[in-house]
């Protein structure tokens, strides 16, 4: 049977849409990259400095208490694991409220004593599984304890003067960047996204390995 006029218009928008989402899925995300922004990141205004001389610099902001931030986590130590040597990828735990900076505090206390990477796992369960939020030293100190880790060295790390040191220049980042919410992401001081502006988690990592692709190039 003969379509009408206005069916025949509708199935050709149904098809463009269809590829547009096709699109997207594949990680078209970029297509405004002329621009150098698109809905699923924004471009650094002004561009940062980094901290990885000859490299391209990933950070993540983050909050050791957010769900989100949970959710994301095994997917994102699986992605940072593969990424190529000329990548450095790096966490910094934000304080954007008072129930954060005891958490921002911790991480900045276990990256002094370099445990990070082995006890950040154990950090995030605590919180979101055992519902053992963390809030003092001393349940830090109990929980770190069972881990191995020697309760007055990290009550007196906690209490030192590099640790804030570290957590007033996560601060600074944070403000450069206009870190509002965590996770979120830059890559090489001059573009910032996040799972909220890419659409998912999964979509975010694709996002970044784009914009560290284009970096990479940028550098060739």
């Amino acid at each position: 049977m003969d379509e009408t006029p206005d069916r025949a218009h509708r199935r050709v928008l149904l098809k463009t849409f269809a590829g547009a989402a096709a699109a997207l899925a594949a990680g078209g995300v970029l297509a405004q990259a002329g621009t150098g922004e698109g809905t699923a990141f924004r471009a650094v205004n002004p561009q940062q400095p980094t901290d990885a001389p000859g490299k391209v610099e990933v950070l993540e902001f983050f909050w050791y208490g957010c769900p989100h931030c949970f959710a994301l986590e095994p997917l994102l130590r699986d992605w940072a694991s593969k990424l190529p040597a000329d990548v450095a990828f790096r966490k910094i735990h934000v304080g954007l409220g008072p129930s954060w900076v005891p958490h921002q505090q911790l991480f900045y206390t276990l990256e002094s004593m370099g445990k990070t990477v082995a006890l950040s796992p154990t950090v995030f369960n605590a919180i979101h599984v055992e519902r053992n939020m963390l809030s003092k030293p001393e349940a830090m100190a109990d929980l770190l304890a069972k881990h191995g880790v020697d309760r007055k060295q990290f009550l007196d790390t906690y209490a030192s003067f590099a640790v804030r040191t570290r957590m007033r220049k996560a601060a600074s980042l944070s403000d450069a960047y206009r870190v509002d919410g965590v996770p979120a992401f830059a890559v090489n001081g001059k573009w910032f996204t996040s799972p909220s502006m890419a659409g998912g988690n999964a979509q975010a990592l694709r996002v970044l390995d784009q914009l560290i692709e284009r970096e990479r190039k940028a550098a060739r």
